[in-house]
C-alpha cells in the first residue's frame, strides 16, 4: 500500500475522518499544508473533474501520492444544488450556517426533501498519473430544517437518516465514519487499491 499519502484538503473536519479511516489500514495521511501547498482552484461542474485537479495538484506540490475528495450535498428537489458547490453556496466566506440557512430556504416551498451526500475519491500516485483510482459513495437521506446534533461538519446537523432516527451530527463518528459516503468510497478505494 502506498504510504504517506497527502491529503489534498485544509479541511480540518476531513482530515479527521480520513485520518481515522485511513489509521484503520496502517495507511498515514499528512496535510497537504504540511507541504506549503496553495488552495487549488476547482472550476469544474463535476465532482470527479474537482477532485483529480487537487489530487494532482497535491502530489505536484509534495512530490508524494496525493488523495483529494469532492464532495458535497444534492438536493433533488433544486436540481441536485449545491452540488459541487456545497461548500461557498451561500458566497464568500465559506460559512456552514449560511450554507445551511439558504439551503432550508430554497426547499421550504417543496415537498420533496430527499438529499443525498456524494463523495468522489481520486488518488495519484504522481502527478502524472495516467490511470487514477477513483471511487464514489453516496449516502442517502432527508434535509430536516432545523439543526441538530454536536457532530460532523457542513449540512451534517441537517442531514437526518431515517433509518437511524437521527441527523449525521448527531450519529457518533466511529458510526458516522463506517456508513457515511466517505465511508463507502474509501472501501471502494482500497478494494481498487488492493486489486491494483
Amino acid at each position: 500500500m502506498l504510504s504517506p499519502i497527502v491529503l489534498a484538503s485544509n479541511n480540518a473536519g476531513k482530515l479527521r475522518e480520513f485520518a481515522a479511516l485511513f489509521a484503520a489500514h496502517r495507511i498515514q495521511i499528512l496535510p497537504q499544508s504540511a507541504f506549503n501547498t496553495p488552495e487549488c482552484a476547482e472550476p469544474y461542474g463535476t465532482f470527479v473533474e474537482n477532485a483529480l485537479a487537487k489530487a494532482r495538484h497535491a502530489s505536484q506540490h509534495s512530490g508524494l501520492p496525493a488523495l483529494a475528495d469532492d464532495s458535497g450535498i444534492c438536493i433533488n428537489a433544486l436540481g441536485g444544488a449545491p452540488g459541487v458547490h456545497s461548500a461557498r453556496y451561500a458566497g464568500e466566506p465559506k460559512s456552514d450556517a449560511a450554507n445551511n440557512a439558504k439551503a432550508s430556504a430554497e426547499l421550504a416551498p417543496h415537498a420533496d426533501k430527499s438529499c443525498y451526500y456524494v463523495c468522489v475519491l481520486v488518488l495519484v500516485r504522481h502527478p502524472n498519473d495516467p490511470q487514477p483510482i477513483i471511487a464514489e459513495g453516496i449516502w442517502r437521506g432527508q434535509w430536516q430544517p432545523e439543526s441538530a446534533g454536536e457532530h460532523g461538519f457542513g449540512y451534517d446537523p441537517h442531514f437526518y437518516l431515517p433509518e437511524h432516527g437521527c441527523t449525521a451530527a448527531q450519529l457518533a463518528p466511529e458510526i458516522k465514519n463506517q456508513i457515511s459516503h466517505r465511508a463507502q468510497a474509501l472501501q471502494i478505494l482500497l478494494d481498487k487499491i488492493r486489486a491494483a
